[in-house]
């Protein structure tokens, strides 16, 4: 009954084997094993083995102490004892009754039946429904010779569609009928090719027919561009609020407002609705060069789109007039168009501006809460609001700079700098992740590994003077990548003094790897922004 080589630990004689570790085999084969032992020998466990055992020691074999009157027990000691220091032998005679084979061969022949669905999907073979795909205003048909259980397998619209039916005229947009060979395709083998200008019809199809998995790709295909700065934030942002989709709307929102300077830029700038320039002109994290570019952009927005003069306005008032200079407001009313056409809608915002900048920000607060947004500054690229930072090779060891900023955005406070020193370390360690101290005689534990520390960022002022007094200061850090020639922002990061606050800083980040998507030409590419508020500073009367 027992396979070639297996050691019988009933036998009496000869000398037990030796003892051998192997953590892949658990406690669980022992159990079997004994199981096993006890349904081929026929006897019933803990019967018939009326008489205690000697019990082995390590040196040799002995009675005294060694002797079990416990039957259970003794059973129990001799089985783990045998089965532990025979274990392999064990396995392997178990592997020589289930047939001698330690593991199954596979045999994958999948690439050959997707050549083979391809195959039958391009010549028709045995096809039993004909589907008519005509473009939306235009004589142009596709036909498809396809096949009802395929196309039922993915979607429960083909399904009842084509139960009793072997021919359909489907009517789709151009864009859609353009790629409904690729949709197809998909249908059959799973997998397709999608290019930026076919995101949206395929997409517009998966859901249509209710393809979820091609639905879910070609959102996440979005995504991955939208990140990498590839993709026409502006259209796909108004194509998912068209079909819903929260996720992808969201992804296109943040990218628009963390590259709002290159998407004012360009043609797409035209294209943005209403709504979603309400929904970007309250955000504070915008990043731009100034809030005077911002109003330039809204500017030339309003130029070419002619709103409603209710839209107009609101856009307006979202300006954050206060950390506009006093001499460039002097200059908007005098050459702003908008401000021309406007200005009543927001003069009472412009005066309020120019008193923040005449006064010291405690007297101001004296009449005025500027705990609002207003008096909040956005993302600024400017020199008075931070620098910009190249590391290269950056996870070689640790880096340090210094810059200054602006102490706050008053006008009373234009002239009065802040320096701040910033140190960056490629793999800094926790302290979860720091050696201890195992016991009071010192016995350190092993020091952690280099890969286990992250990249920490820690900004300080250089000094404590009473210029910050009162000043809680945000800071922000931009991590920008190229794409097509212009240097995106890819990632932001907001805390208060050090990286470790944010909690995900490069949290993915492999800053080894020379083609790693934070880095460009081997460097990384950061803009240290600071925020000053004056929230500890000002006291508003009741």
């Amino acid at each position: 009954m027992h396979g070639a080589g297996a050691w019988d630990p009933e036998s009496k004689g000869g000398q037990a084997p030796s003892q051998v570790k192997d953590p892949a085999l658990g406690e669980t084969v022992l159990d079997l094993w004994v199981h096993r032992f006890i349904e081929l020998k026929g006897l019933p466990p803990w019967k018939s083995w009326a008489r205690p055992y000697l019990l082995p020691k390590k040196s040799g074999w002995d009675v005294g102490s060694a002797v079990c009157t416990s039957l259970e027990l003794w059973e129990g000691k001799r089985y783990i004892w045998k089965l532990e220091a025979g274990k392999r032998s064990l396995l392997r005679a178990q592997r020589a009754d289930v047939g001698g084979e330690s593991t199954g061969t596979s045999i994958n022949h999948s690439q050959t039946l997707l050549q083979r669905l391809q195959e039958l999907l391009r010549q028709g073979n045995a096809s039993d429904v004909v589907l008519r795909v005509q473009a939306a205003g235009t004589d142009e048909v596709r036909v498809f010779h396809t096949h009802r259980l395929l196309l039922g397998l993915h979607s429960e619209f083909f399904r009842e569609l084509l139960s009793n039916q072997s021919e359909v005229v489907l009517q789709e947009p151009r864009d859609c009928a353009a790629v409904f060979d690729k949709f197809i395709r998909y249908l059959y083998c799973g997998e397709l090719t999608v290019l930026l200008a076919q995101a949206i019809p395929l997409h517009r199809l998966a859901t249509k027919y209710g393809v979820a998995s091609l639905q879910r790709g070609v959102a996440d295909y979005m995504r991955a561009h939208l990140a990498g700065g590839a993709g026409p934030a502006v259209g796909w942002y108004h194509y998912a609020v068209s079909t819903g989709d929260e996720a992808l709307r969201q992804s296109c929102l943040q990218f628009l407002a963390w590259n709002l300077s290159a998407v004012a830029a360009s043609a797409e700038w035209g294209a943005v609705s209403p709504e979603l320039l309400a929904q970007l002109l309250p955000r504070s994290d915008l990043v731009l060069q100034d809030e005077l570019e911002l109003f330039h952009a809204l500017e030339a927005w309003l130029g070419r789109t002619r709103p409603a003069p209710a839209v107009a306005e609101r856009a307006l008032r979202a300006i954050r007039y206060p950390m506009i200079p006093p001499a460039q407001l002097f200059q908007l009313q005098a050459r702003s168009a908008a401000l021309a056409r406007h200005g009543p809608a927001v003069a009472d915002l412009l005066l309020q501006a120019y008193q923040f900048h005449a006064a010291s920000p405690l007297h101001f607060a004296k009449f005025f809460d500027v705990n609002g947004s207003a008096f909040l500054p956005r993302n600024y690229l400017a020199p008075a609001w931070g620098a910009p930072w190249v590391i290269s090779n950056p996870a070689r060891d640790d880096r340090s700079t210094s810059f200054q900023t602006q102490l706050g955005p008053s006008g009373h406070d234009a002239g009065r700098r802040v320096t701040w020193n910033v140190l960056f370390s490629p793999r800094w360690l926790p302290v979860s992740l720091r050696p201890v101290y195992a016991d009071a005689a010192g016995t350190a534990l092993p020091p952690a590994r280099p890969e286990d520390g992250r990249p920490r960022l820690v900004v300080t002022p250089a000094s404590s003077g009473g210029d910050a007094a009162g000043v809680s200061f945000q800071k922000t850090v931009l991590v920008g990548a190229r794409q097509h020639g212009r240097l995106l922002v890819r990632h932001a990061y907001s805390f208060h003094q050090s990286s470790e606050e944010a909690g995900d800083f490069l949290a993915h980040a492999d800053l080894q790897r020379r083609n790693s998507e934070y880095l460009v030409e081997n460097a990384l590419h950061l803009h240290l922004i600071v925020k000053p508020v004056y929230h500890t500073l000002i006291r508003t009367p009741k």
